[in-house]
């Protein structure tokens, strides 16, 4: 039984290149549907007609991607919003593991001054086998505005108001738009968190922030140094730096890993 006034709004932004791994992506947020109510928003441009047929047979509303970067097509995204109270963004190659939508929203149904609900990710491979599991629970919110972000994007679920109240996704950046996000939430409530792994994030070398490290640690550097006090500013490059090397370690050993799994075939 699902209630309409908890729906929520899926968000999945795609180029329509990757047919083999958006199906399991849609049949992911299919499973979801046994839980909650959701409305599935498929931003993608208006020539992507193979995967917008494939979309279609899961009951997909289709917005055309502006071709601004992945943060205008989220935006995008969100203009189709009707009744839904929260809001979910899965990339075309990521899944929703069963019942990780239900778990997330009933997290903030049980705290109202909750903004942003959380959980695990589990890191996979094209073989949808795990390399990583990213389980930080509640050292994650304090790790936010200095440390590393370990808010994985398909494992967070937001309040819609709340998203709306900030704007929504600042178009300006390429990597650490989620991370801006967060940053501007806590000014609207708290987060709220579990352990359990609640989506799989797809790795591999193409995919966006992965093949693109260094950019992206520079973007979130600069994003956090906005949003912490003035005084303070000055002085971040003295936890910016480890906290590069770390996030570039943590990558390194995830993708050893892949390869490894990859070479020897491993479950």
């Amino acid at each position: 039984m699902t209630d309409s006034s908890r729906a929520i709004l899926v968000v999945l932004p795609t180029l329509g290149d990757r047919l083999e791994f958006l199906r399991q992506t849609l049949d992911s947020v299919q499973a979801q549907r046994e839980s909650v109510e959701l409305t599935l928003v498929v931003v993608s441009p208006p020539g992507a007609v193979a995967a917008r047929e494939l979309a279609a047979a899961y009951g997909a509303v289709f917005v055309d991607d502006p071709r601004q970067g992945i943060s205008a097509a989220i935006n995008r995204g969100l203009t189709a919003r009707t009744h839904e109270r929260y809001y979910a963004w899965i990339g075309d190659d990521d899944m929703f593991r069963v019942g990780g939508l239900a778990l997330l929203r009933d997290l903030l149904e049980a705290d109202p001054r909750a903004v942003v609900a959380y959980g695990g990710c589990d890191y996979v491979d094209p073989e949808d086998r795990t390399a990583w599991v990213s389980s930080a629970g509640r050292l994650a919110t304090f790790l936010l505005p200095w440390g590393p972000d370990l808010i994985p994007n398909p494992a967070a679920l937001i309040r819609l108001d709340a998203l709306e109240a900030i704007g929504g996704f600042d178009e300006s950046l390429r990597f650490a738009m989620d991370l801006d996000a967060f940053l501007s939430l806590r000014r609207h409530g708290s987060f709220t968190s579990t352990r359990t792994s609640v989506a799989a994030f797809r790795w591999h070398p193409d995919s966006l922030t992965v093949a693109n490290r260094r950019a992206s640690s520079r973007e979130s550097e600069a994003v956090k140094r906005r949003h912490l006090p003035r005084i303070l500013r000055p002085v971040s490059p003295l936890w910016d730096a480890p906290v590069r090397w770390a996030s570039a370690y943590a990558a390194s050993r995830v993708t050893a890993r892949a390869r490894r799994m990859a070479s020897t075939g491993a479950a």
